[in-house]
């Protein structure tokens, strides 16, 4: 049909540009009832909010924002939330919030204690997150006061003891890690160079300036407190422990050098507590909170009627903080209360390094000597008994030096008390005697024409009561060839005297078996003469203190030359020979021989040496007598 355009029909402009603003609109309608009904939702939460700019300037902040401060939220806008919300106060958290509000962080939290218009405080949560689409930024606080609360109820009941209210050993271990971290940084901190603008007396006290950076520590415990509880029972026991924790708090919190409002006390369990003073100011301010401590436990306790006294020891250790750890200042602590409670008790003790050192050497050689002895580490060396007489060498003192390889060559007195504690003697003495039965033999077999000489070894009780020792001793004789004569055992005083039982069937046998038995250091112990008759004892050795008495000639006092000689009486009457110990001068020697004394042993003649020297000695020109 003429008129009539062919193909598709379009719609005409005209009705396309008069759908878009209908569209246009009802779009904007939604969009401004989903914001009202944000704005809603922001006024009438109660979680406390805020919208900040790039600022950090509040733009509106909520009806629970003012109510949280106390204050109307029309007077938050235009404010700095970070004042508001102490988002300023350390550096870390400032800067985490500046770069959030630059958007190169997408969510922050942190915990603060605001202040509340009426002057109480409150801990909250502050959350700083973007606003979506927007260069502004959402602040949330969350009320936690009453989690804190609760948590602060929950730790203080796990950080304090029960009986005594006490701080327990994990708070003290808590805050006394903590000292120690602080004096290191404020070590690190006093060696950064002050500018002008750490002027203030405020930015000196922040990096550590004004404050020692020593931690101080007296770690005590109870005298008798077992005793007390067995005999009074655990109710009057925890009523002392409480009484005493009372006075110990008292001691800290009068301490005349106590800054920051007073010292740590705590129970550490059982009946041991522990002072810690931070930023001491040396062993003087540690001394007198230890004697004050001392003074006001030595008063009696009244408990309920029962009246108690009781005392403690005291351990006490000050030192740079940074300097140490919390294991090796316990360990310190520790081993000064030890030395408290072994000097006697009811005292206190300074730590002192060249004891310790002496004690970790002890400890080091206690670990080391059965291993040592596995590892051919000891040698013996001889040491001449000569006839007073003609001075021959009748007989050698077998002497165990120790070729430690860490302290070198060790004298019997540094490790033979050790090894008698922990039993390691037995087998340390078996190599002994048989060594120096060994060599004596060998001396023997090279020098056949020559008189032979024994060997003295010396024996301690306990290889007497943890081993055979008298089939040791055969089966050694038997082995090495060695006459029973030419062995000589030494005992000291104190381990003979009075011996019964198996220690006397020991020695008796021993003494069948032809074994000499010496008497080492005669006149140290009980001296019990009488007894001397009934035991099978064939050599007094004097001990060296009555022989030294004789080294003074020119001023001798008579008195000793009295008793040695009625002592040498004695012993031959008794049928025993004498030997005399630390023989150093002629004259010592002619008035031991005036006196009667059989032989001498001592630096006159010879200090210890190698089994070589002894062989160049037998056969040889008598030493000077």
């Amino acid at each position: 049909m003429s008129g009539t355009p062919e193909g598709p029909v379009h719609p005409e402009p005209a009705e396309t540009h008069a759908a878009e603003p209908a569209l246009t609109e009802r779009h904007l309608a939604h969009r401004a009832a989903e914001l009202r009904d944000y704005r809603a939702a922001f006024r009438v939460a109660q979680l406390a909010m805020a919208v900040i700019d790039e600022d950090g300037v509040v733009v509106v902040a909520n009806d629970s924002f003012g109510t949280l401060l106390g204050t109307e939220p029309s007077a938050l806008r235009e404010q700095a939330a970070a004042d508001l919300v102490d988002l300023a106060s350390d550096g870390r958290t400032w800067h985490a919030y500046r770069e959030v509000l630059g958007g190169r962080r997408a969510r922050f939290r942190c915990t603060r204690r605001l202040k509340h218009s009426d002057g109480r405080s409150l801990w909250a949560e502050v959350t700083v997150a973007p606003v979506p689409d927007s260069r502004r930024v959402l602040l949330s606080i969350a009320d936690i006061s009453d989690r804190r609360e609760l948590h602060a109820r929950l730790r203080h009941l796990q950080m304090h003891d029960p009986v005594t209210r006490l701080p327990n050993r994990a708070l003290f271990f808590e805050r006394l890690s903590g000292a120690l971290e602080g004096a290191e940084q404020d070590a690190a901190a006093s060696a950064v160079p002050m500018g002008p603008s750490h002027g203030s007396h405020e930015s000196y006290e922040s990096y550590g300036y004004g404050r020692t950076g020593r931690i101080g520590l007296c770690y005590l415990d109870l005298d008798g407190f077992k005793a007390v509880n067995d005999t009074l029972g655990h109710r009057v026991g925890d009523r002392l422990l409480a009484a005493v924790a009372t006075r110990l708090t008292e001691c800290a919190d009068s301490d005349g050098y106590t800054r920051n409002g007073g010292h740590l006390v705590a129970r550490l369990g059982g009946d041991e507590f522990a002072i810690l003073v931070e930023d001491s100011t040396g062993t003087e301010q540690l001394a007198d909170l230890a004697r004050s401590v001392l003074d006001a436990l030595q008063l009696p306790f009244d408990l309920g009627g029962q009246r108690v006294s009781v005392s403690a020891s005291i351990g006490v250790v000050e030192r740079a903080g940074r300097e140490t750890t919390a294991t090796a200042l316990m360990q310190a602590a520790d081993t000064t209360l030890y030395w408290a409670k072994a000097d006697g008790k009811a005292r206190w003790t300074l730590f002192d390094p060249e004891r310790n050192a002496h004690r970790m050497t002890r400890q080091s050689l206690s670990s080391t000597l059965r291993p040592a002895v596995e590892r051919g580490e000891f040698a013996l060396e001889y040491q001449p008994l000569v006839d007073l007489t003609d001075g021959a060498v009748r007989g050698v003192e077998a002497l165990v030096r120790w070729n430690h390889p860490q302290f070198g060559s060790l004298a019997p007195n540094r490790f033979i008390g050790i090894a008698e504690e922990d039993g390691s003697i037995v087998e340390l003495g078996r190599w002994v005697l048989n060594t120096a039965c060994r060599q004596a033999r060998q001396w023997q077999k090279d020098h056949p024409r020559e008189r032979p000489i024994f060997v003295s070894v010396n024996v301690a009780v306990r290889q007497v009561w943890d081993s055979d020792l008298v089939a040791d001793v055969a089966g050694i004789l038997a082995e090495t060839g060695l006459a029973p004569h030419l062995l000589q055992l030494e005992l000291t005083e104190s381990a003979v005297m009075g011996s019964n039982g198996r220690p006397l069937q020991a020695l008796q046998a021993l003494s069948d078996m032809g074994v000499r038995i010496a008497i080492d250091d005669f006149g140290t112990g009980y001296s019990n003469l009488a007894y001397l008759s009934r035991l099978p004892v064939s050599v007094l050795k004097l001990d060296g203190s009555f022989v030294r008495g004789f080294q003074d000639e020119e001023h001798a006092n008579p008195a000793d030359e009295l008793i040695v000689e009625a002592l040498v009486h004695l012993a031959h009457r008794l049928g025993l020979t004498v030997t005399a110990e630390c023989v150093e001068t002629a004259g010592q020697a002619s008035r031991l021989r005036r006196i009667g004394c059989d032989t001498g042993q001592g630096w006159l003649y010879s200090r210890a040496v190698a089994p070589d020297r002894i062989a160049e000695l037998i056969g040889t020109e008598p030493l000077p007598v």
